[in-house]
């Protein structure tokens, strides 16, 4: 029995990546000055693109 096509891992990274992640997020929106340590959080911040 083989694995189905869209299970295979191969070539999966080569994709382009539609959303930071947190951490990728926050020092983005420091950045921008749109994330203060100590009054915001974590949660609930706003999703950002990658940018290229």
């Amino acid at each position: 029995m083989s694995i189905d096509s869209s299970l295979k891992t191969e070539g999966n990274l080569t994709t382009i990546r539609n959303v930071m992640t947190r951490t990728e997020r926050i020092a983005a929106l420091k950045e921008d000055g749109k994330f203060i340590e100590g009054k915001n959080t974590a949660h609930g911040l706003p999703k950002t693109k990658v940018k290229d």
